[in-house]
């Protein structure tokens, strides 16, 4: 029987990156393909054009697949069919090819979760159907499964019924939150989801109706009550989750860690819930870090409700994080690993690999360079600008101003000082930086999404007369 050929692959690059991309390549060491480099003839790759690379790819193709540059915004499919080859993008960075070609395993699926999250509004009885409505809409797009009314003190909520009907007439799950008995009745005759919370004396209202309420101890803290609720809705045919509540730190916190413990212990089969709001808005700390243990405990604990709050202005973004985290906890549980390197934008502040090259490759390509434009990029020993006869190296972007001779270059200087701050706040930080590029803070901000196969529109900086900002061109070969 004949072995089977190993898969060929071919990586178009510019000449700029070629040594660096040899070099991560020849580092493989051995692998289950074959490949080779070709130098499409152009400085930068990501500037490939469709017509270029058809135009200048040695015929015929002796390669099974091809693989371009993330960045570079000519169209796959459109060469696939070209070409007569299967054509791909690769990643972003040159550094994240191993991940990308299997060496350091198959790339994450993020798709999977089994946790469901309830998005509270919590001062919904103050606000119109409309608004409610609309909130309704943020939430589910930012992760949200379930929309959370949270009833107030002392405020009548008129409305409750109608927003119910609403939100349940535009596909929602609804619950409402409520320390009211007759709020919660109100809820169900109106047929809410959920309603939070009843206990062993008030189950009762949740008889002969499709409502699964969310079950707590009463008094707080006794887990036999919580058993007992459990019993007696289990009498009565009503399904339930049962929450034995996450208390804030040095407010019983550890011990209440312990009854989610115990009580799936007791209970093995038991749907449970966790209320993260009492750490992620009364710790003030980040919220990424608190949310993915959070999230790692009711992943081990086999938790897969779980009620956020988003209200304080340091956890606006709390809502992304849960959903991040529980896509990586479903995929670390899932291939019994840690739950690490799996991207799933909860590393805000520092990066895992925040150097795309070391100090000699910067330093190599620096002294390719034929021509004035200014490229920047950092490495372990700071900030590195460079031109055509120009290289240096400073940790602090200030001292750099005096080398860059465009003080009367208005918009030049913008974009310089612009692109070095930004560079200076990566550096600092672990992050990593690319020029031209925002910054990457996983779901602590919105990422700005970019379109593949357009070049990016001239900006500000580019349009004013006289500025030299540092666009590549498309050149022939030297």
């Amino acid at each position: 029987m004949r072995a089977r050929m190993p898969e060929r692959l071919l990586f178009l690059t510019g000449r700029l990156a070629h040594g660096r991309l040899e070099r991560v390549l020849s580092g493989l060491g051995e692998t289950p393909f074959q490949w080779k480099i070709h130098d499409i003839g152009v400085k930068v790759a990501a500037l490939m054009t469709e017509e270029i690379i058809r135009r200048r790819l040695p015929q015929p193709i002796e390669a099974d697949r091809i693989i371009l540059p993330g960045r570079c915004h000519a169209d796959p499919a459109k060469l696939s069919a070209a070409l007569g080859v299967r054509v791909e993008r690769g990643p972003d960075e040159i550094t994240d090819l191993p991940r990308f070609l299997g060496a350091k395993g198959k790339p994450p699926d993020l798709t999977r979760y089994d946790i469901r999250i309830f998005a509270e509004i919590v001062d919904a009885p103050v606000m119109d159907v409309a608004s409610i409505l609309a909130r309704a809409d943020e939430l589910k797009a930012a992760g949200a499964d379930v929309i959370d009314l949270g009833c107030l003190p002392d405020t009548q909520f008129p409305h409750l019924e109608e927003s119910v009907r609403e939100l349940k007439a535009r596909g929602f799950l609804v619950s409402i939150d409520s320390a009211d008995p007759g709020e919660l009745a109100r809820a169900i005759r109106a047929g809410a989801d959920h309603v939070l919370s009843l206990d062993e004396e008030t189950i009762a209202l949740a008889e002969g109706t499709s409502c699964v309420p969310v079950l707590v101890p009463r008094p707080h803290g006794d887990l036999d009550s919580l058993v007992r609720a459990r019993e007696a809705a289990k009498a009565r045919g009503i399904a339930c989750i049962l929450d034995p509540i996450l208390d804030p730190i040095n407010f019983g916190f550890s011990d209440s860690l312990a009854r989610y413990v115990e009580l799936r212990r007791r209970l093995p089969d038991a749907e449970m819930m966790m209320g993260t709001g009492n750490l992620t808005e009364l710790t003030e700390a980040d919220t990424s870090g608190i949310t993915a243990v959070l999230l790692g405990i009711c992943s081990e604990l086999n938790i897969r409700n779980v009620l956020t709050v988003q209200v304080s202005p340091h956890t606006r973004r709390t809502l992304e994080e849960h959903d991040a985290a529980r896509r990586l906890m479903f995929a670390a549980r899932d291939d019994q690993a840690l739950p690490k390197e799996y991207g799933a934008g909860l590393l805000q502040i520092h990066d895992l690999a925040p150097f795309n090259a070391a100090p000699d490759d910067i330093t190599a390509i620096a002294e390719q360079v034929r021509d004035k434009n200014f490229r920047i990029e950092t490495a372990e020993d700071g900030i590195h600008i460079y031109a055509r006869g120009f290289h240096r190296i400073e940790r602090d972007a200030f001292e750099l101003f005096p080398d860059l001779h465009v003080e009367q270059d208005g918009a030049h200087a913008f974009y310089l000082g612009a692109e070095l701050t930004k560079a200076e706040i990566a550096f600092r930080l672990g992050k990593r930086y690319i020029q031209d590029e925002p910054l990457d803070f996983g779901v602590a901000a919105p990422r700005q999404e970019a379109d593949r196969l357009r070049l990016k529109k001239a900006g500000t900086t580019l349009k004013h007369r006289g500025a030299r900002v540092a666009q590549q061109s498309v050149e022939e070969p030297d």
